[in-house]
């Protein structure tokens, strides 16, 4: 039986979903005004870096700042969230109190430069992890590489050849990724991909040896232990104080546990 409790309770989450749509619907146009404001209408959203107004590469406060499409997000122990920009091409840094600054990269340019800086290049870099001294590892999507950049913003390639191909194990540059999307990295000093075009789970060594931890590298389902398993497309990935790997199976559409 429906009682009028119930039928409030069902008017009231409507008309919360119904605000909240016309608030992204009028950010997503154009229309209204002052888009912090409108961010901070809807409770416990806030606006902390960029602006709905329309995408851009400018380094500022809070909403002075614009993105292009930013993708993966990692923070450090002093509070820092580091941003993967990707159509912007750069990697960008968020203090604490919301100033926007790009730590690598050059806005707008593509490449595959190691360097310092604006020096370096990037190809739509998607995930960002951090390791205990501050280090900031992207995978580098369209270069199919995982490059490494210093807190003074010193860019290498640690893996990665450069060319799109099966998952084959070797020592950095010599080893292959396929589209690589999410990276984590562990207390040992381990980085893992999210190697997502070659359905695989990789981990690299803190001398850049490539192995492959998890996944056949045929696109299905299967729990099973190391190349046994199967995964589809994978794309996040995080690890625990243990240990364990957690995996966004994307196109199986699972989370998945390799411990």
């Amino acid at each position: 039986m429906i009682t009028k409790n119930t039928l409030f309770r069902r008017f009231e989450l409507i008309s919360y979903s119904a605000i909240v749509a016309l608030l992204i619907g009028l950010a997503a146009c154009g229309g209204g005004g002052d888009r912090a404001g409108i961010a901070g209408l809807i409770p416990g959203l806030s606006l902390f870096a960029g602006n709905m107004d329309g995408v851009g590469n400018v380094d500022g406060a809070g909403a002075a700042a614009r993105f292009n499409y930013p993708a993966g997000t990692a923070t450090d122990s002093a509070g820092n969230v580091y941003v993967a920009d990707r159509s912007n091409h750069v990697i960008r840094k968020i203090t604490p109190s919301g100033v926007v600054s790009t730590l690598a990269g050059l806005a707008g340019y593509s490449g595959s430069a190691d360097g310092t800086g604006s020096d370096a290049r990037f190809n739509g870099p998607f995930g960002v992890a951090t390791d205990s001294a501050g280090n900031v590892y992207v995978a580098d999507t369209s270069n199919n590489k995982i490059r490494k950049i210093t807190t003074a913003g010193v860019v290498t390639t640690i893996a990665g050849s450069g060319e799109a191909s099966s998952g084959n194990s070797a020592t950095g540059t010599l080893a292959s990724f396929n589209n690589p999307h999410g990276v984590a990295t562990d207390s040992a000093g381990n980085v893992y991909v999210a190697d997502s075009g070659n359905n695989l789970i990789r981990e690299i060594t803190p001398a850049s040896g490539v192995t492959t931890l998890a996944g056949s590298g045929a696109p299905g389902y299967l729990d099973a232990t190391g190349t046994s398993a199967s995964f589809k497309s994978p794309s996040g990935i995080a690890t625990d104080s243990a240990g364990n790997v957690y995996v966004a199976d994307t196109d199986n559409h699972l989370i998945r546990s390799i411990s």
